[in-house]
């Protein structure tokens, strides 16, 4: 049996059909650091033909799942367990969206249970008894004139907000400002190169000039220019300012 990581729920698939679904689903796993795949009966045998193609990078989780005959079986040595639906099935139990039902089965985790998802066939999904084996139910809140998910898409909602709840949302980089605020020194040199340029180019007209100066600057505060803007704009002035005049 694959013992699920550390700190990480286990995913359980029940009886899925196709290959690519069952590959993708392990490629979404990877994508957020699942790595505990659970398969009950899959269709046509274990492994399947093509089933690595779409798994990309996470060909690891294929071949470290474990199949199981029943879903009862599957479930043994899980304390707790979130089954997802996208219909009411009329059972007492509670209700999560897949942020609140991650959040529950991270504090879960957290405490040193073992946690796992159940998903359904591509076509039917859970059976109401399998639905019944569940302690609560994850669905998502879809637009109802197209509520069907696809496996694998059902698994990365689930797993990209454990990932979330684990608090390892970690983006892979930054897009910070790579050059400092201007100084104000060099922003007022741009203001003033920028306007004697418009002023040699007729660009004010005089009873409004002033009127004109303050709203462009104001313009370019809103900007909160770096350095590097404003290195930027001075060469491009500078540039323009080269410039032959027509017919030269």
């Amino acid at each position: 049996m694959t013992e699920p990581s550390p700190n990480r729920p286990c995913i359980i698939l029940i009886e899925p059909q196709l290959a690519e679904n069952i590959g993708m689903t392990a490629r979404a796993m990877g994508n957020f650091g699942l790595d505990a795949l659970r398969i009950v009966n899959p269709k046509g045998g274990w492994p399947m033909k093509g089933v690595r193609e779409t798994a990309s990078s996470a060909t690891h989780i294929l071949d470290g799942a474990t199949i199981f005959p029943t879903v009862a079986e599957a479930l043994g040595d899980l304390q707790y367990v979130l089954a997802t639906t996208a219909r009411e099935r009329g059972q007492m139990k509670r209700v999560f969206g897949p942020d609140e039902g991650m959040a529950e089965a991270a504090g879960r985790l957290a405490a040193g249970e073992r946690v796992g998802i159940l998903f359904g066939r591509e076509r039917v999904g859970l059976s109401n008894d399998e639905v019944s084996l569940a302690d609560a139910i994850v669905t998502f809140p879809v637009d109802p004139e197209h509520s069907s998910l696809n496996l694998a898409q059902s698994v990365l909602l689930v797993a990209y907000e454990w990932r979330r709840a684990a608090g390892q949302a970690v983006l892979p980089f930054a897009g910070g400002m790579r050059s400092g605020p201007a100084p104000r020194e060099a922003v007022i040199a741009l203001f003033e190169s920028l306007e004697a340029e418009l002023d040699a180019a007729g660009y004010y007209p005089p009873a409004k000039r002033d009127g004109m100066i303050r709203n462009m600057r104001d313009m370019f505060h809103r900007m909160a220019m770096t350095e590097q803007d404003v290195r930027s704009f001075r060469g491009a002035l500078r540039a323009l300012a080269r410039r032959p005049a027509e017919g030269e």
